[in-house]
């Protein structure tokens, strides 16, 4: 389904998504991922619950992704837009058209930088019920 922001739209059509695009973005400016390779990014597309890109004509300008059971739990992940059109709300439109397939779940995601453009959309910091388990770095180190 394709939503229209004025001369850009969000998509969520998965073939749509220029992966060269969002692997340049990623690879390079997200902090929260930059130690993965291309094969990763591949496999967590290819995985993905749900994928929404951002899009002016055919230039993919940002996408996210949520992994999910599809009932009762989501996490929403890799989000980004590109620097050259931030500040128009084109972020809130990518993580509303995301979150609009799954209101009844609980949504899960880890930011450090965007914390304004979740609370939005009632995240907030999580409760003493939330545990986790950060990755090995050794694994992580050894995939590269």
């Amino acid at each position: 389904m394709k939503r229209v922001i004025g001369e850009f739209e969000t998509d969520d059509d998965p073939t749509r998504l220029d992966r060269d695009a969002a692997w340049a973005w990623l690879s390079t400016q997200a902090y929260w991922g930059r130690w993965r390779q291309r094969e990763h990014l591949e496999r967590q597309l290819d995985s993905a619950w749900r994928v929404v890109g951002l899009y002016r004509g055919s230039e993919t300008l940002g996408s996210a992704r949520a992994v999910s059971d599809g009932v009762a739990l989501a996490y929403l992940a890799d989000v980004w837009v590109h620097e050259s059109v931030r500040g128009r709300g084109l972020g809130v439109a990518l993580v509303e058209h995301l979150l609009d397939a799954g209101p009844g779940m609980r949504w899960v995601l880890h930011t450090k930088d965007a914390e304004g453009l979740y609370q939005r959309f009632g995240f907030r910091p999580a409760d003493a019920t939330v545990w986790e388990r950060d990755a090995d770095p050794e694994v992580i180190l050894a995939e590269r």
